[in-house]
Formats: structure tokens, sequence, C-alpha cells
């Protein structure tokens, strides 16, 4: 593929957050986008996420984006003209205390007036949702039937198609090694394959954010924090179809429509870890949890086990929108929702970049306000 030194914007950064970004703003009208990626598409945090999509959050902007996300991954297959492998088995929202219950239980009054139709359910009607379900030490439940996963493979390579057909183009092993600031201005980036001028850069680099923001003298708080995750050889269908998720009880447990079992928790201290290891202590921890809640799957074999860096900010939410060095952008930060926000995020930076309304107003998402002490109050979070 030929070189190119010039072009309309920059994209740095392969995953879902950049392909995406790239794609909808092609789709604005956008005609000259180069995404870089110093390895593979869909090879970094993407391709080793848990791949879950919820709309059950606890604030207004967030059950904003989860629900326009779901709307959009609904549609995607015919919209990209491939499939991006998504089930909808719903998300089972576990409670362990009287404070949790009632802040879910707040939440669900939030989503239903934004027309999210969650839901709180008993344990009897658990269980005919998630057929394997203990819990018998839980005190709540809530549901949301459209909630569920997307392959997240399958849905950057739609986008990055989708995207390539517009005329985006894609360079692979490609690392940005500097960004070009003039007068404060972005002037385009420097990679390990040459220079690309251009007047707008946008930053979709993940878990290495923090690093690209630094090459143009922008500091955002965001750490790389690795998490871990496994999944069990193909058992019969049935034992969880459903997204389990508890944010007390720090898990999330899922069967694919082949029947592995996928699960993974939080790691304790929440550190910053650039290594993508994998560690005998959370194989252990987590196959207790999995077997308590799911007493079905004692006896199973664990196929494999793996880790992935979450993009974390001292709020756990996003960072969207324009640097102070001028045409200079994040969009950065999703803390381990850049998968189930990407369509979403993707158009509304479109939008603002293109000069539209954005369909949601993500002002709030500026990453000056952790400097303000404007921190994000979340509860929905692993």
């Amino acid at each position: 593929m030929d070189w190119k030194t010039t072009a309309e914007v920059v994209i740095v950064g392969g995953g879902i957050i950049g392909v995406s970004t790239a794609y909808y703003l092609a789709k604005e009208g956008v005609q000259d986008i180069v995404l870089v990626e110093k390895g593979t598409i869909c090879g970094g945090s993407t391709g080793r996420c848990g791949a879950g999509i919820r709309a059950q959050w606890g604030t207004e902007m967030n059950c904003r984006l989860g629900i326009a996300a779901l709307d959009i991954f609904e549609q995607l297959d015919r919209e990209l003209r491939m499939s991006v492998g998504l089930n909808q088995g719903g998300y089972l929202l576990v409670a362990y205390n009287d404070k949790e219950v009632e802040t879910l239980r707040n939440g669900m009054l939030l989503q239903n007036s934004l027309g999210i139709r969650s839901k709180m359910i008993t344990l009897s009607e658990a269980r005919e949702i998630c057929p394997g379900l203990a819990a018998d030490d839980a005190i709540g439940f809530f549901f949301h039937a459209r909630d569920g996963h997307a392959d997240p493979f399958l849905t950057t390579f739609a986008y990055l198609e989708a995207a390539k057909r517009l005329g985006v183009t894609c360079y692979r092993n490609t690392e940005c090694t500097g960004i070009l600031v003039h007068e404060n201005v972005v002037q385009g980036i420097r990679t390990n394959r040459g220079i690309i001028s251009a007047p707008i850069v946008i930053n979709c680099a993940g878990p290495y954010a923090q690093i690209i923001a630094r090459m143009a003298g922008i500091e955002i708080p965001n750490w790389a924090e690795r998490h871990e995750i496994m999944i069990t050889e193909p058992v019969a269908p049935g034992v969880c179809p459903c997204m389990l998720m508890s944010f007390s009880g720090n898990y999330y447990i899922q069967q694919r429509p082949h029947g592995s079992i996928i699960c993974g928790m939080s790691p304790a201290g929440h550190p910053e870890d650039f290594e993508n290891k994998a560690s005998w202590q959370f194989l252990e921890a987590m196959s207790k949890t999995l077997v308590r809640l799911l007493p079905r799957t004692k006896g199973i074999r664990v196929a494999r086990q793996w880790s992935g860096m979450y993009d974390m900010t001292p709020d756990a939410q996003p960072v969207i929108g324009e640097t102070d060095v001028k045409n200079f952008y994040h969009s950065t930060g999703y803390s381990g929702h850049g998968f189930m926000l990407a369509p979403v995020a993707g158009k509304i930076l479109a939008q603002h970049i293109t000069g539209k309304t954005p369909d949601i107003d993500f002002s709030m998402l500026d990453y000056r306000r952790f400097s303000r002490g404007e921190h994000i109050r979340e509860s929905n979070v692993v």
C-alpha cells in the first residue's frame, strides 16, 4: 500500500473505538481519513474484552449512551453488511446488600424514565432467565432483556471493511512516535514509517492514550489496568444464557452461544499494568466464584485464560472531545466499556468534528473535569 503523507484526519489506534470513529467520520462525508495501528487491528484491548453490551447504568448520560449503542448494534449487520455476532440474552445484575439494592433500584427508575425497560425480579424469576443460578445469598436481581454481547472481532472488522469502502486508509504495524504541533495547533503525526500531515488528529489509543497525549504536551490521568478472563470448554446450553454480573460481587459470567462460559473479575487495588500476564491466583478465585454461582459448572475444564488492559480514568468514565491543543481530540478512558459504547462514541464524536450537533451531549466527558474536581459518580461499574 502506498504511503500517504497527508490526510484530512488521522486516527491513532485500531481498536473498536478508532475503527468506529473512522467509519462514522467517513459516513459524515470526510474524504481523506488515515487510521494507524501499531500492531494488528483488534489486537489489543478490543480483542481481549468480555464484549458485553448494556443499557443498565446509574447516570442519565450513560443510560443515554448505552441505549443508543444498543439501538445501533441491533441494526449493524444490515448497515455494515457483515455479521457482528450480536446475541441479546440480557444482563442479570445481582445485589448482595441493601445499599446495592437501593442503588440498582434507583438506577432502574432512571432507566425506565428514559425508555429502558429494565426491571427488578425475584430469585425464582432470575433462575428462569439463568437456569444454573444458585446465588442464595443474594437479595436483589435486576434484568434488561435487550442487553447482551457481540463478537469483538466480527464487529471491529465489519466497521473496518465498511470504512474502507468509504475510502478510509488503514496502516497496520505503524506506530505513532510523535504528535506534530505548531503554535498549539496539531499538524499531524510522526510514525515509524514516516510523517502524515493532517489538520485533525484523534487519540483512540486505549491503554496507551496517555502516552500519545503526552506527545502533544497534554496530560490526562489515564492508566492501563490488567484484567484477566477465562473461558471453559463448551457445555450444554442453558446454564447461563444471560450476562450474570455483580458490582459488589465483582464478577461477570456469561455462556456463549456455542456453549463455552466466559468470566472475569476486577483486580484488587486496580494497579497500573501494561503486561498481559495470566495468573493462577485469578484462575483459582474465578473458578471458585463460578462454581458457587453456577453449581452445574463443577468439574468442567477451563479451556484457556488471558488478560487485557482497561484504559482507566479516575472516575471510570471516558474522555471524549478536543484538548487544549486545537484539533487534537481524545476518545479514550472507557474503563472497560469501550466495546459496548463504541458505536455511539464514534458517531457522536464524528458529528461534533463535522460541525453537527451530536445526538448526545458529551461535554461533561471533557478531560478538564479532573482538574476541576468534577468526577462523574457512576455506580454501575465492575
